[in-house]
């Protein structure tokens, strides 16, 4: 098939690639004209702006767009809305507030749009892992792009098939559902990067744990020099916290096992705060993912070890650079 690809970032440029790697055709489109030109040479079809992108499009069209949310995004799509033509099909797979998804939906469904939400994990190790996606919108749609999203998936892999698993669809097993109607696929990543500030910081707090164990505040013979790096690496085999964030945690000790790399000012992307208010909207306790979030908050004051270790495991899975102020 192909795609048009709008944001050619982190993410976006490896999405292309997978793709291209499966054998699909991308036509792709960045601001910064190095990442077009990148692309160009790896195979895709660079272009220099909007109208040129929908123009090397078959139709029906369907257009990617892999850039920050609010308004790089919106001011993008509604560009896009303007060019395009009833049939054609506009990709979400940032991180939009599911409630922008619902409002974008219905807007460009009265020009004869269709508007599809991805929530896109992967990070920047999509390319050689795939990328886990939770996609919402039209169920017609969703099974015509099929192709794109199957290309995308990390697909069956090495993982274990979950015991007494019962379904007719196996998108799951292969890394991405049609989750519902629009907005849907946004929400399902917005509760899932909640989680994920919960995991990251559970893991910050016990590894901030086992090193103060030196302590002088202790009484001497309670005073443990333990080695953080061996621990994260013996965790990792066999233990039940084993997990892609421990991986990536003892990746980062491996290399720098003071941290110094990092400031432990952890920034917040938005899903954190999104997911909290959905969570007092639907009237559901959330002791642990509130108190993640408030963590982050506390960290830009006064940063720990342990929130280094949160800003080590963001750049592990998403780039994300905290480093110290000079």
């Amino acid at each position: 098939m192909q795609l048009g690809i709008i944001g050619l970032g982190r993410m976006g440029g490896n999405i292309a690639r997978r793709l291209m790697l499966k054998g699909h055709t991308t036509v792709v489109y960045d601001r910064n004209a190095a990442f077009v030109e990148n692309l160009s040479q790896e195979g895709a079809t660079g272009v220099a702006d909007l109208p040129a992108l929908v123009a090397g499009l078959e139709k029906p069209r369907a257009v990617w767009v892999m850039l920050p949310a609010g308004a790089p995004t919106e001011d993008t799509i509604n560009a896009l809305s303007a060019l395009l033509e009833p049939g054609d099909v506009i990709i979400d797979g940032g991180n939009t507030y599911y409630k922008d998804d619902i409002r974008r939906a219905q807007a460009l469904s009265e020009k004869g749009l269709s508007y599809i939400d991805v929530g896109t994990s992967g990070g920047v190790w999509g390319l050689e892992r795939g990328y886990c996606m939770m996609i919402g919108g039209d169920a017609d749609v969703v099974r015509r792009l099929d192709p794109l999203f199957a290309s995308l998936a990390p697909g069956m892999g090495d993982i274990p098939r979950t015991r007494d698993r019962k379904s007719d669809d196996d998108r799951a097993e292969r890394g991405y559902i049609h989750a519902g109607p629009a907005g849907a696929g946004h929400f399902v990543k917005m509760i899932h990067n909640g989680i994920e500030y919960g995991m990251m910081q559970a893991f910050a707090e016990g590894f901030d744990i086992l090193k103060t164990k030196s302590s002088e505040s202790l009484p001497p013979e309670q005073r443990f020099d333990l080695n953080v790096a061996d621990i994260a690496e013996v965790w990792r085999r066999g233990s039940v916290v084993s997990s892609w964030l421990l991986d990536l945690t003892a990746d980062a000790l491996a290399s720098d096992p003071k941290l110094d790399g990092f400031s432990g000012e952890v920034a917040d992307s938005g899903e954190g705060r999104w997911t909290i208010e959905a969570a007092i909207e639907q009237a559901v306790p959330v002791p642990v993912l509130s108190s993640s979030l408030f963590a982050r908050f506390r960290s830009r004051q006064q940063a720990t070890y342990g929130d280094k270790m949160l800003s080590a495991m963001r750049f592990g899975f998403g780039g994300h650079v905290e480093t110290p102020k000079k």
